[in-house]
């Protein structure tokens, strides 16, 4: 993977002063982020947070990003896989009706991923607010049915849950 990945997964954590911290449920996603970010040479800790909790947590430096940008078509595939992975959706329940979506509080962030999308040939909805009474400052987007299958060839997924249901659309 990439440091386009890595910029990618940002969007669902926490900035320090000196490091990124990602946090997750799924303990082997973040196993997955450690390992390769030291397969870039970096070093990456892992730690649980409080004693009872499920929530396993990656940190690393943030100089690891310092020059990283987004240019190259592989940098958006990465990107957007990163973005998927932290920031996209499927469906949790097997037999559920498929679907592929992005939600995020930051409309602009969206607009970017929905824009690498379509330059890629991935056809998506509208960026939209589902519910303005709920939450006024949430926005999503729907991969389009007809580019399901472009998108699990494409884009992918590293988290193991999102994966495996992308497997069954190819």
């Amino acid at each position: 993977m990439t440091k386009a990945y890595l910029i990618g997964i940002l969007h669902d954590a926490t900035e320090r002063k000196y490091t990124y911290r990602v946090t997750q449920n799924d303990e082997s996603f973040i196993y997955f982020i450690t390992a390769m970010i030291r397969k870039m040479g970096y070093n990456a800790w892992i730690y649980r947070e409080g004693k009872s909790r499920n929530v396993y947590v990656v940190e690393f430096s943030k100089f690891i990003l310092r020059d990283a940008k987004i240019e190259t078509r592989q940098n958006k595939i990465d990107y957007v896989r990163g973005y998927f992975d932290a920031e996209g959706s499927v469906p949790k329940k097997p037999g559920a009706r498929m679907y592929i979506y992005f939600a995020q509080k930051d409309k602009k962030d969206l607009e970017e991923v929905c824009s690498f999308l379509t330059e890629l040939g991935i056809k998506c909805g509208k960026i939209h607010n589902p519910s303005k009474k709920n939450d006024p400052c949430y926005w999503r987007f729907f991969v389009r049915c007809e580019s399901y299958r472009d998108f699990a060839y494409l884009i992918g997924s590293n988290h193991p849950r999102k994966k495996q249901v992308l497997e069954m659309v190819i």
